[in-house]
């Protein structure tokens, strides 16, 4: 019963994704044809929230033609870092088929915690936003303990968290409520430093495109030589060049207005390094197989508990620094920070950028995904003055789309064999 949790540890594809090889053992088949033969298996991928993506994209500049404007498009892609910095973490514990509801006040406790030891105890930047980051790790310690070590279920503790935390967050800010960060310190620079220069969007759109190349095909060389089942090159160049067209024309987009953000680059090199965490290491594969199976992943010898924690400790940092950055946005810190429809956006952005509320399927990049979806629909009701009533209902709808298009996945694979 332990093989294959075995051979997945070894380096097989997480996600059970990873068979675009040819039967023969070429590899060699119509990129297009695997294309096919995956959508008919429930292997869907990131192919819907992109489609949504457009259809959103497309539906709010017919109505407003300054949508995709470069100004309002370098908003968004400065709006989206706060809280998918949250959602990336939540992307940790939905491998896990868990949830975390305390990411919200998490984020609002460690921006408080960076202002008071900041502005009312005069710490230096640097210590104070070190400090507010391992704040989010600690508490995500203290509560994977209580989920893996005691049993309490996950929803209790982090419920338990959300409102917990929150209570702190409120008792540290005290009477005033409310603490203006230094609008030309570094916490503000995070969002509000830009690099004007051309060459720098083009050349993170350049670099980031051939190391994508390299790294995938490195990959496919790899697994061909372990004699298991390799994605064809064919399909390799033509993701290859689609991220090339993307990151080009974002790069051209980005340069129009004030050029890259150092907000978006931060994030972007975030969501590459936890990538290549889940997918490229020992302990990624070990956080798919629990996702997996528990009972299977532990009877391979997994330290079942020590992963739990570890990834409410990722979500928690995770929370934390995004936080921060949404502390950064507005320079302040009060008593709404971490509130509202925090916690809701960032786990509807994992799901809905295709993480599997089932566990066992998902990647950082959902993250990035579902975020651009819920926020493009913010920033499409506030340009056309439109009740935020509606931009609920709309993601809403976005949100319960996106889970029954994962359960019919589920369902096509479970048919296929591959669940």
């Amino acid at each position: 019963m332990s093989r294959p949790w075995t051979a997945a540890l070894r380096g097989k594809r997480p996600g059970g994704t990873g068979g675009g090889r040819a039967p023969d053992g070429r590899g060699g088949q119509n990129p297009l044809r695997i294309l096919r033969r995956r959508f008919h298996a429930g292997e869907l991928g990131s192919v819907p929230v992109v489609l949504g993506l457009l259809v959103v994209w497309i539906i709010f500049q017919s109505l407003n033609g300054n949508f995709l404007s470069p100004r309002n498009l370098s908003v968004l892609s400065v709006d989206i870092v706060g809280i998918g910095m949250i959602s990336t973490g939540v992307v940790f514990v939905l491998l896990l088929g868990e949830i975390d509801l305390s990411v919200g006040s998490v984020s609002g406790l460690a921006a408080a915690a960076f202002a008071v030891l900041n502005v009312d105890h005069g710490m230096p930047e640097g210590p104070a936003l070190l400090l507010a980051v391992l704040s989010g790790t600690a508490i995500g310690a203290v509560q994977g303990f209580f989920f893996a070590k005691v049993g309490v279920p996950a929803f209790v503790v982090t419920l338990a968290g959300l409102l917990g935390w929150n209570g702190l967050m409120v008792s540290l800010l005290g009477s005033s409520g409310t603490l203006n960060l230094d609008d030309r310190g570094l916490v503000a620079q995070l969002t509000g430093f830009y690099f004007t220069h051309d060459a720098y969007a083009y050349g993170l759109a350049v670099l980031g495109t051939a190391g994508y190349f390299l790294a995938s095909y490195h990959d496919v060389r790899r697994r061909r030589a372990a004699g298991v089942p390799a994605r064809p090159v064919g399909e390799l160049v033509l993701r290859t060049a689609v991220l090339a067209v993307i990151s080009v024309v974002a790069a051209y987009v980005l340069n129009q207005f004030q050029g890259l953000p150092l907000a978006l680059l931060i994030f972007l090199v975030l969501l590459v390094g936890l990538d290549q965490v889940l997918c490229r290491t020992r302990y990624g594969r070990m956080i798919f197989a629990l996702g997996g199976s528990v009972e299977a992943a532990r009877r391979t010898g997994l330290n079942v508990d020590l992963v739990r924690i570890s990834v409410f400790m990722v979500s928690g940092t995770m929370a934390a620094i995004g936080g921060v950055f949404l502390a950064s946005r507005v320079t302040s810190v009060s008593q709404t920070s971490g509130s509202g429809n925090l916690l809701m956006a960032a786990i509807a952005a994992a799901v809905i950028g295709g993480t599997s509320m089932f566990g066992g399927r998902g990647r950082t990049w959902s993250a990035l995904l579902g975020v651009l979806v819920i926020q493009s629909i913010a920033s499409g009701v506030a340009l056309m003055g439109i009740e935020t009533a509606v931009q609920y209902m709309i993601t809403g709808g976005v949100l319960l789309l996106a889970v029954v298009i994962d359960s019919l996945s589920r369902r096509a694979q479970r048919s296929h064999g591959r669940v």
